[in-house]
């Protein structure tokens, strides 16, 4: 029985060793490598899972260059990825890049990748462009029409700019920016319409690809859409702003006016409180020139006939005035 038990471990031993032996030196890994043309060793395999390097991830991408054609170094393989790289998208890039005559060395590709873009892809829209479409964009022409257009652009991707160069988003803002300008200084917003590759040329004509990690082949104006009429309404807010500023000038007027009509009023009383003030001394002064004999009896009668007679003209005036109102 301890016999058997014994025979049963050292089988589980052997098997348990033979499996890690198997993963530190993968056998049917070197033998791919060998078959398909490349030159590698058990040592060196052994050695990469010491380094944290899965070796499949290189072989594969060893054999992959070897049958295009592509020359690689495993040691730059396994250094991009440790620098965090992805080894099979450069290699794919690489490969795709060979079978369409397009320059890209190990070094420019693997500075894509690790710039954060995906270099494979970029090699692809180098081949086959890609079509962007803007989202719209509103514009205004000088006489007040506002205009709303989309555009579609073809860029292809500029492999010497991808590192260092903007993205799709600045691509975009500078079409939009182009389309506005080039809407803004048209005349008419039908002379717009009726020639809408005016603006593909304008904008083409301010070289929008420059410092981008693309080159724009081609804006086409997709559609346009006649917006609000800008003009006349800024021209009825100036109006209304011009009535109101008007208003308040002539509030201002009517207030000044009532308030010098309001003084004018408050003089009259008060020379009219003076006047009042000044007859009714005229009876003290009349008592001082009779005590003083500065004034006889017949001078005081016809002081008061003077006065009767100014009252009967002033009641008369009155009576005039009044008929004539009437």
């Amino acid at each position: 029985m301890l016999e058997e038990i014994g025979i049963w471990g050292m089988i589980i031993g052997i098997i348990v060793l033979l499996f890690v032996l198997l993963y530190f030196i993968p056998i049917g890994l070197w033998f791919s490598a060998l078959v398909s043309g490349v030159k590698i060793s058990l040592l060196q395999l052994f050695l990469m899972r010491f380094r944290k390097v899965p070796p499949g991830v290189i072989v594969r991408a060893l054999i992959e260059g070897t049958k295009a054609g592509v020359p690689l170094n495993r040691n730059d393989l396994e250094a991009h990825y440790l620098a965090g790289g992805h080894v099979a998208n450069v290699v794919h890039a690489l490969v795709s890049a060979s079978k369409a005559n397009i320059d890209l060395t190990f070094k420019v590709a693997t500075a894509i990748d690790l710039a954060g873009r995906d270099v494979f892809e970029a090699v692809q829209m180098s081949v086959n462009p890609k079509v962007i479409n803007t989202p719209p964009v509103t514009a205004v022409s000088k006489d007040g029409i506002q205009l709303i257009a989309k555009a579609r652009v073809t860029v292809r991707a500029s492999i010497k700019q991808l590192v260092g160069g903007a993205g799709e988003d600045t691509v975009l803002a500078r079409v939009g920016e182009g389309i506005v300008s080039s809407i803004g200084s048209s005349h008419s917003h039908k002379a717009v319409l009726e020639n809408p590759d005016f603006i593909s040329r304008v904008v083409l004509e301010k070289g929008l690809d420059a410092g981008t990690a693309f080159e724009i082949l081609s804006i086409d104006i997709a559609d346009i859409d006649i917006g609000k009429n800008i003009g006349a309404g800024l021209q009825m807010d100036q109006a209304e702003a011009d009535k109101n500023i008007a208003q308040a000038k002539a509030e201002e007027r009517r207030a000044m006016a009532i308030a010098l009509e309001q003084e004018m009023k408050a003089k009259a009383q008060e020379m009219k409180a003076k006047v009042i003030e000044a007859e009714a001394k005229v009876p003290l002064a009349i008592a001082e020139a009779f005590s003083k004999g500065n004034l006889g009896i017949m001078d005081y009668m016809k002081y008061k006939n003077i006065m009767a007679d100014t009252a009967m003209r002033e009641s008369i005036s009155g009576e005039e005035n009044k008929n004539k109102e009437e």
